[in-house]
């Protein structure tokens, strides 16, 4: 089948995009003058007779300072489309409710390299697997991480993901995402958050694209609690850039709408884009955010500081400070602490760590862990720093000086669930058998002569 215009329109990035800048707030854009209704939402007749449509992050009577919506303004509502019916082929390698039918648990540490990009035309729909989670997509609670591979743009379909929100985390490839509120472009070094329920595709600018993607469910991300850092530092509001309208209206015949539902995709057809929206204004709205923008905090005098300071979004629980999901960031820092082990210490935690690498070394992991791998450490699993970091870290003494981490960028989704492992993780040909061993190295040092 031809490819319909609307596709070829939508790939027509500009080499410079706008944005609006802040996190959370009511934001409001128009790609034609006069396209947003005054005074209310819902008008008998819309400007230039367009269609209201509200988008509901959450439940109506959700507390305000919580509450997310958005009014979208568009040529033809979205519920214009042929009913839905499974994807045929199935993809096969989406979970969204972790039992002992599709996952295990393990508490061995587990590590992968780099997921191979295909030769074979994959876009980021048939290149997105799940790696692990836990919970329900159904209950509206839990957590899935995946991975994605691409060499192709999507063609004439939209993805839309009714099971909760995505923090995509490109590691290869710049990524062109259209959604109903506009486009982003997003690069490695950059994430971005697609709300549930909106519709976006993904085009690829190079050739090939491999990243990371966590998915929550029932919650939304938010940014953390500074507590006694004070009123500034870590990921400023003003940083998260959301789009702004941008429609095209011409016919579509055929085009598909993706939708995954319970980790089961199914598809309907419509003969126009859902990218139609000519205005809107609200606060639930796609976003991206440029990591190296964060600013890190670390100690300045002894003792390394617990990961969690330099987290940049949190999906919280109804428990204060437990973290359905946690995304922090290990960027370039400075690292200064005298008389102190500097990389991160040896550590057993109620929580699961789940890291990933996009660019240069890991400080803790002198080999093994390599850009595009991964590695998961689940609740009370031991982990830290290799027999070679640790052997190189205590040779340097006292002496070691202020240093400088720089072309480096790791970072680790935690979260308070214990994951289930996906069976085709868990038998990849990436997975590192030999994990274990980076520890075996590890002596015993101990000396009772040795006071010091």
């Amino acid at each position: 089948m031809a490819r319909n215009t609307s596709t070829a329109a939508r790939r027509a990035f500009p080499s410079e995009l706008e944005y609006q800048p802040g996190f959370g707030n009511h934001l409001s854009s128009e790609s034609i003058k006069g396209a947003l209704p005054t005074n209310q939402n819902s008008p008998l007749v819309c400007p230039y007779g367009l269609y209201a449509e509200q988008i509901s992050g959450t439940s109506f009577t959700s507390p305000r300072n919580l509450n997310k919506r958005t009014w979208l303004y568009r040529v033809k509502p979205s519920v214009t489309h042929e009913p839905f019916s499974s994807r045929v082929p199935a993809h096969g390698k989406l979970v969204a409710e972790f039992n002992d039918s599709n996952s295990a648990a393990t508490p061995t540490q587990l590590r992968w390299r780099p997921t191979e990009i295909p030769e074979c035309p994959t876009d980021f729909i048939d290149g997105l697997f799940t790696v692990c989670g836990a919970g329900s997509s159904y209950l509206r609670h839990g957590f899935a991480i995946h991975i994605y591979t691409a060499n192709k743009s999507m063609e004439d379909c939209a993805f839309c993901n009714a099971d909760g929100d995505f923090l995509i985390v490109p590691q290869v490839g710049v990524l062109c995402i259209t959604t109903e509120c506009g486009k982003l472009r997003v690069s490695p070094g950059e994430i971005v958050v697609i709300p549930q329920g909106f519709r976006f595709a993904v085009d690829l600018q190079d050739d090939r694209a491999r990243g990371y993607v966590a998915e929550i469910f029932g919650t939304h991300f938010q940014l953390p609690d500074l507590g006694p850092i004070g009123a500034n530092g870590l990921a400023n509001p003003r940083d998260f850039l959301a789009p702004v309208a941008w429609y095209q209206h011409d016919p579509s015949p055929g085009f598909t709408i993706v939708q995954k539902f319970g980790g089961t995709l199914f598809t309907a057809i419509q003969d126009f884009s859902p990218f139609n929206v000519v205005a809107w204004h609200g606060n639930y709205v796609p976003y991206k955010y440029d990591l190296s923008k964060f600013c890190p905090y670390n100690t300045v005098l002894f003792d390394h500081s617990d990961p969690s300071i330099n987290t940049v979004l949190t999906a919280p629980t109804d428990r204060p400070g437990v973290a359905m999901l946690d995304f922090v960031i290990f960027p370039p820092r400075w690292l200064v602490a005298e008389h102190t082990f500097r990389p991160p210490y040896y550590h057993r935690n109620c929580m699961s760590e789940f890291m990933g690498l996009i660019h240069g070394e890991y400080e803790a992991k002198a080999d093994g862990f390599v850009a595009g791998g991964a590695s998961l450490h689940s609740c009370m699993t031991p982990h830290g720093p290799d027999t070679k970091t640790f052997e190189a870290t205590v040779a340097t003494g006292d002496e070691a000086g202020p240093k400088r981490l720089s072309e480096t960028l790791a970072f680790m989704f935690e979260s308070c669930l214990i994951p289930r492992v996906c069976p085709w993780a868990l038998e990849s040909p990436t997975i590192d058998r030999n994990y274990y061993q980076c520890w075996l190295g590890l002596k015993s040092h101990f000396n009772l002569q040795d006071t010091t």
